[in-house]
């Protein structure tokens, strides 16, 4: 039996030189390497310590060897969602932005059936924001990882929409990933940031997606989310409720039920529980949950396909889990893999 196409649309990659932006723009707040030993790098925001990481971060070789080990025959690459900036000034994100996805670009040129890039954008400021979206789009890139929100702005935001507009039209898929998540004054223990703020984070991206009428608007955007959806999915039956008993609140600017909109966006397949992934199948549809791992990070499915390959499911419905709805997203042909 041949092997099926893998496409993990949820991987994280970070040059292994980056240039001190603080130094360049003259104010702090922005991450560098420390290579404190080889294969070891310490992730600084200033002088602080965030994260460390090792040469998977930043070596196509080590994820390539990694990835033949996983099955994975493709990574779809993405920053790591503390570079997006969005808190900085527009031009400085924007010179950032264009050193990250030139990074990228370069890779998936190497290495074009091994990897597909996604940018980053400056997305406090639409207008550069579009134009580096068309940027993107012309170094080869399919696509762009934005955060839930822009500094506190939701996604919903009317001033956003212009972004949203451009990728439609432009045919490049957004990935929305989680960042700086709400509730810090009451998550500071137990990691609750990573595994409570997250998920809730991606349900109001979701959610605000829904209620604002987007997806009706842009009937065309191919839209994937982080984690399963986040919390949405175990939320669902909740919303829609909001959505049937109180529409004065929830149907204020679009009037199509919730229900309505499963299966008009993606979310990947990270939810470490064959039970929640049998759930997350049913809710959305197999066409719309792809391969996702969080790659390589620890929170992340440490063996990328086991959850679905480990499903009492056909090979048809692997097939499409492991790659087939990330090619619908991707608006790609597993030929061009082959």
């Amino acid at each position: 039996m041949a092997e099926l196409l893998a496409v993990d649309i949820h991987t994280h990659i970070l040059p292994k030189d980056i240039p001190d932006f603080g130094r360049r723009f003259g104010y702090g707040g922005f991450i560098h390497l420390d290579h404190h030993k080889p294969g070891c790098a310490r992730m600084m925001k200033d002088d602080r310590f965030f994260r460390e990481v090792e040469a998977n971060v930043w070596d196509p070789a080590v994820r390539m060897q990694e990835c033949d080990s996983h099955r994975v025959h493709v990574q779809v690459l993405s920053t790591v969602p503390v570079m997006f900036s969005y808190w900085a000034r527009p031009r400085d994100t924007l010179n950032l932005a264009m050193f990250l996805n030139d990074h990228i670009a370069q890779v998936v040129q190497q290495f074009p059936k091994r990897f597909v890039g996604l940018g980053t954008l400056p997305m406090q400021d639409p207008g550069l924001a579009v134009k580096e979206l068309e940027r993107c789009r012309q170094i080869g890139l399919a696509g762009v990882e934005i955060g839930t929100h822009v500094e506190g702005h939701n996604l919903d935001e009317p001033h956003l929409f212009s972004i949203f507009q451009a990728c439609e039209e432009l045919d490049m898929a957004v990935f929305v990933h989680p960042w700086d998540m709400l509730g810090k004054d009451r998550t500071e223990k137990y990691w609750s940031p990573w595994l409570v703020a997250m998920p809730m984070e991606t349900t109001l991206a979701i959610t605000g997606m829904i209620f604002s009428g987007l997806f009706e608007k842009l009937p065309k955007l191919r839209v994937a989310f982080a984690h399963g959806g986040g919390s949405f999915p175990g939320t669902f039956g909740r919303i829609q409720h909001g959505f049937d008993v109180r529409p004065d609140l929830c149907a204020v600017d679009n009037p199509v039920p919730p229900r309505d909109h499963l299966g008009k966006f993606w979310v990947d397949s990270l939810v470490h529980d064959p039970v929640m992934l049998q759930y997350v199948v049913d809710l959305v549809g197999p066409e719309r949950v792809a391969l996702g791992t969080d790659y390589p990070f620890p929170l992340g499915e440490l063996e990328p396909g086991k959850l679905i390959r480990s499903m009492p499911w056909d090979e048809a419905r692997k097939e499409m889990l492991l790659g087939g709805a990330a090619l619908q997203w991707l608006a790609m042909d597993r030929h061009s893999f082959l």
